[in-house]
């Protein structure tokens, strides 16, 4: 009985640590590629409670100083639908 509780109970902690990420080409265009890269990054909580989040394409060229976009990507992470993070990478020069 024991033996069973513990096994539970690790499989409730990594249930609760278990996450997934993803990322996914959103947009390229024919610009070289480049060296710059920048990020922009907001979280939410519980699927609907979002506060001051700018993950726009805008924001994440603005803090590499990329003026002409190469690529632009979205990472997806989420821990159990509580808190998911969106970032955005964009490249370019």
């Amino acid at each position: 009985m024991k033996s069973l509780k513990l096994y539970i109970s690790i499989l409730s902690l990594f249930a609760l640590l278990a996450s997934c990420s993803i990322t996914l080409p959103i947009s390229a265009s024919s610009n070289p590629l480049g060296t710059k890269r920048g990020q922009s990054t907001g979280t939410c909580y519980l699927g609907a409670l979002c506060f001051d989040v700018d993950a726009s394409i805008q924001t994440a060229a603005k803090n590499a100083g990329i003026t002409k976009i190469s690529t632009v990507d979205l990472k997806t992470t989420n821990m159990l639908g509580i808190i998911i993070t969106y970032t955005t990478v964009v490249t370019g020069e």
